[in-house]
């Protein structure tokens, strides 16, 4: 019955090893238009291009109402506008000659950026080693535009410019932008002195013109002050004098600090000027940097001891009980792998060919040795491939493979055609050349390997009871010991099956071969279906209802092709290319809708994300949340997710869902964060990490003053409450 899985399983099985594809794909040249921006790179050239000459280069955005991206120094949260150029060899880009930012308070926090049409221009200088006709220029440009919500998006322009002539049809919106710049202007007798708590701002030969009036300030060093905190300023005289708070992140204290200054006015927004002011005075002790905000470094800082008090191997043990503990655990989760919903149905139809060939021993052992080769090989490529891409600096997990919507679509088409042949829509051997359709019975070992590598490529995105340690502590192993644990995970898993192929009294104690067969393996395709119905989910979860639309009609398409090429006569001959011609088309034309992420709407940069109205008692993760829970002392329990992951799922109906529970987190004043994994995240990849961990699902209890308590893959209620209830 599996003998038509070889083309489709190779190609689905390739497609995992494909890195993650970015946010948003452009054009080249013209404009990148999302609901939320429109970006288009500009030209300036009034006098063609030439050594000498003026040339500028500008990514404009125009921001919809209520949008806004960031500036060189973003504030409290977000990004600044990243421009990465390709130009032909003899010219040069600068850097952006970025216009005074406006302040966008967020509750208790705050963000410099743009908001409206902002242009960013670039100066080129164009040397004397030009040559050529036309100046080739490429952008690859990133910004992440927030209102509520964050986006991160990307595009691609190219555009070439003429030697001769003039282009010079935007100088207008270059002039805004160079009138919008800071105007440089030299310190005079301005001065900052750091203390404690606070930067004291003493600026002198600031325009007459503003005296009196509220000013806004923009260190270029971020991380220096907390923008969003209250401060106070004043005027004395010329003098304009302000107490700014100082970060508790921040890293060592420069001696001279680059600085904008601008009116307060939110209508007009006058430019602003530039100081470079100097600091009087020691700073005082600095902050340790880290990737993410210190508050939640603290907390998770003490992991280690929490995992020790749950049992789990410590991760700096290279050997000894550490690493025994790990592959004594990695063996049991691969044991429980097999009755995740989406195995159990592989697993089954592999059995039920024992009812088949009942006296054939041999066979059964042959077969039973293949398909835990298949097992052990496909555990050990995916350890190796994730181990590889985190040592090339990857920010991946265990699971990792299903975070790409090309793989989950890959995998719901290959579901499709098996569920549909074990339901008896068509038989391959009637649709496949005999050469094809013949495998099974000329290479039942392939046969039986290739079933192994379908398991493991159905399972892997889940951790199993015992896993999440194991894994944990695989990534920080050596690469030999790392990938023993990932061997003791596929023992695990071909255990039940090997058992099986090897113990006689199994295959007797089968009903003998008759109808009963055919009823269970069409019983079979309805498992194999509701595993579609799953990873239409997920791709919903990753490219939107438009991706999951799309994939949904080339399923359709599927089975009606499968079904035509089951036919005969003129329905197979005229039928069958029109819907494979149509099929391919869709895949051709509409697939980036199927495997193009959609721009995260989800919580990033310390904004609130939106969650379903059933999880409102629940609040999206981000680092800066976490961090600032944490720095008010409050106790947090954390539910790092993925749409992908089964048991995940099966936690959040249940378990996670419990009145009583929820009533009891609430008494506790826990907060409750959902740390969703459903796409690559780095920052939910470092804290899992940090606990230890590499993969969902993973439960935190985080109390400060404690080390962070770990729960179990699949926490009962009473383990929840236990956890609460502990000092």
């Amino acid at each position: 019955m599996m003998r038509h899985w070889i083309t489709l399983l190779i190609s689905a099985w390739l497609a995992a090893t494909a890195l993650p594809s970015l946010a948003l794909d452009l054009t080249g040249g013209g404009a990148v238009k999302t609901a939320q921006v429109r970006a288009e790179l500009l030209v300036h050239a009034p006098e063609g291009v030439a050594a000498g000459k003026p040339l500028w280069l500008g990514l404009q955005l125009q921001h919809a109402p209520g949008w806004h991206s960031y500036w060189k120094n973003a504030g409290d949260s977000g990004l600044p506008t990243e421009l990465r150029w390709t130009l032909t060899t003899g010219a040069n880009a600068g850097e952006v000659a970025w216009p005074t930012p406006h302040k966008f308070p967020l509750g208790e926090l705050a963000n410099y950026g743009y908001d409206g049409t902002v242009l960013l221009p670039v100066p080129v200088t164009v040397t004397p080693e030009f040559r050529g006709s036309e100046l080739e220029v490429a952008l690859h440009a990133s910004w992440l535009v927030c209102r509520q919500e964050c986006i991160p998006e990307e595009g691609r322009f190219q555009v070439r410019i003429p030697v001769q002539g003039s282009t010079a049809q935007h100088a207008s919106s270059f002039q805004q932008a160079w009138d919008a710049a800071p105007r440089a202007q030299p310190a005079h007798g301005s001065r900052l002195h750091p203390d404690e708590k606070t930067l004291q701002v003493s600026l002198d030969g600031l325009p007459s013109a503003w005296r009196g009036k509220p000013l806004e300030i923009f260190p270029e060093t971020a991380g220096l002050i907390t923008p969003g905190a209250p401060w106070t300023q004043a005027w004395e005289g010329a003098r304009w004098r302000a107490s700014l708070p100082l970060s508790p992140d921040r890293g060592e204290g420069p001696t001279q600090v680059p600085l904008v200054v601008a009116l307060a006015d939110k209508d007009n927004r006058p430019a602003g000027v530039r100081l470079k002011v100097p600091v009087e005075g020691i700073w005082p002790a600095a902050a340790q940097r880290s990737e993410v905000p210190e508050a939640l470094k603290q907390a998770l800082a003490q992991t280690p001891t929490a995992t020790a008090t749950q049992g789990v191997p410590d991760a700096g043990a290279a050997g000894g009980i550490g690493l025994w503990a790990a592959l004594l655990g990695a063996l049991a989760g691969g044991l429980i792998l097999n009755l995740m919903p989406c195995v159990f149905p592989v697993l089954a139809i592999k059995v039920m060919a024992f009812a088949r060939h009942a006296d054939d021993r041999r066979a059964h052992r042959r077969t039973g040795l293949a398909y835990t080769a298949g097992v052990l090989l496909s555990f050990l490529a995916l350890g190796g491939l994730l181990l590889a891409l985190r040592a090339a600096g990857e920010q991946l997990g265990w699971g990792f493979q299903l975070q790409n919507p090309a793989v989950v679509a890959g995998l719901a088409l290959l579901f499709t055609a098996i569920g549909l042949n074990l339901a008896g829509l068509f038989e391959f051997g009637r649709v496949l050349p005999a050469s094809l359709a013949g495998l099974q019975l000329r290479h039942p070992l392939a046969d039986a390997f290739l079933t192994g590598v379908l398991a493991v490529a159905v399972a892997s995105p889940c951790t199993a009871p015992f896993m999440g340690a194991s894994l944990g502590l695989a990534i920080g192993l050596p690469t030999a010991q790392a990938l023993a644990v990932f061997v003791a995970i596929g023992i695990g898993m071909a255990l039940p099956y090997l058992a099986a192929s090897c113990s006689p009294w199994i295959a007797h104690a089968l009903p003998r071969p008759g109808a009963w067969m055919e009823t269970l393996r069409q019983f079979m395709a309805f498992p194999m279906l509701a595993t579609v119905v799953w990873l239409l989910w997920v791709l919903g979860q990753q490219t939107g209802i438009d991706g999951a639309a799309t994939l949904l009609l080339a399923l359709l398409l599927l089975a009606w092709l499968a079904w035509s090429l089951s036919r005969r006569g003129k329905t197979r001959t005229l039928l069958a290319p029109l819907v494979l011609a149509g099929l391919v088309s869709l895949l051709w034309q509409g697939g980036d809708r199927i495997w193009k992420p959609q721009p995260q709407t989800q919580s990033m940069m310390g904004t609130t994300a939106v969650l379903p109205t059933a999880d409102r008692k629940w609040h999206a993760w981000t680092p800066e949340r976490m961090a600032q829970l944490q720095a008010a002392g409050k106790p947090v329990f954390v539910d790092y997710t993925a749409a992908w992951c089964v048991t995940c799922q099966y936690n959040k109906g249940t378990v996670l869902s419990d009145p009583g529970l929820l009533d009891r987190f609430a008494a506790d004043g826990v907060v409750l964060l959902r740390a969703d994994w459903t796409r690559r995240d780095p920052a939910v990849t470092q804290a899992l990490a940090a606990v230890g961990r590499n993969g969902v699902p993973t439960y935190v209890l985080y109390r400060t003053g404690s080390a962070p308590r770990l729960l179990s893959e699949l926490p009962s209620i009473a383990e929840v409450m236990q956890a609460l209830g502990a000092p």
